[in-house]
């Protein structure tokens, strides 16, 4: 698959088999992780076999079953954007490794996850991994002239890249995110001020940037 069949084949999904990642998967996902944090300067880890912060010893916890296996994106304060940005980025690896995923804010033990926080570092959040009962399920989206200006003859590349913004998994599936274009200039905002508000648009701006080719203002 290319970038954007991965954006569009990747779905939230909470409920996991009992089946461990391969060690080809985890060993693909830890050089992907290596390569985000030297580019960002975060300090995400992938933790394996761990069954506590999502309870994965009873039968559900929060929607969540048998989730044994996340990304604990972990790194400076004030990284919101990059989190979101690069958080994504090994969110698609693992999709393109047959693993399934979910954005976790809220829904686990914070004092049961793992993950070494450094002087000066948080957890921002845990992104569940595992192989999925289902695949996860299609969610309503926005048009793209819902989330932008783009109107009839503006260029291909801002096209491709609206949507896969519109793919972008975001807080309560709200997109609340607009987009302008100025000639080759592009910029992202997005509307109200949430705890998560930044983590999704560095989300959306990793969907938009990597299947449009250009960069965001």
């Amino acid at each position: 698959m290319n970038t954007l069949e991965l954006m569009k084949a990747r779905h939230s999904v909470r409920q996991f088999i009992d089946k461990p990642l391969e060690k080809s998967a985890v060993n693909a996902l830890n050089s992907e992780i290596e390569a985000c944090n030297k580019e960002s300067g975060l300090h995400i880890q992938l933790i394996t076999n761990e069954p506590e912060a999502f309870q994965a010893g009873k039968a559900s916890y929060g929607k969540f079953k048998c989730c044994k296996n996340y990304l604990a994106i972990v790194g400076p304060a004030g990284k919101d954007i990059e989190a979101g940005y690069y958080g994504e980025r090994i969110v698609l690896k693992a999709q393109e490794l047959g693993i399934n995923s979910c954005w976790v804010a809220l829904t686990y033990k914070k004092g049961k996850a793992q993950g070494v926080e450094n002087k000066g570092e948080k957890r921002y959040l845990l992104i569940s991994l595992g192989y999925g009962e289902t695949n996860g399920t299609n969610h309503k989206i926005k048009a793209i002239t819902d989330i932008s200006d783009y109107k009839d003859g503006d260029p291909d590349w801002y096209k491709a890249g609206l949507e896969a913004a519109i793919l972008a998994p975001t807080a309560m599936n709200q997109q609340k995110f607009k987009f302008k274009r100025d000639g080759e200039k592009v910029t992202l905002s997005v509307a109200g001020i949430g705890v998560y508000t930044k983590i999704d648009l560095g989300i959306v701006k990793y969907h938009f940037e990597i299947v449009s080719g250009r960069k965001i203002q």
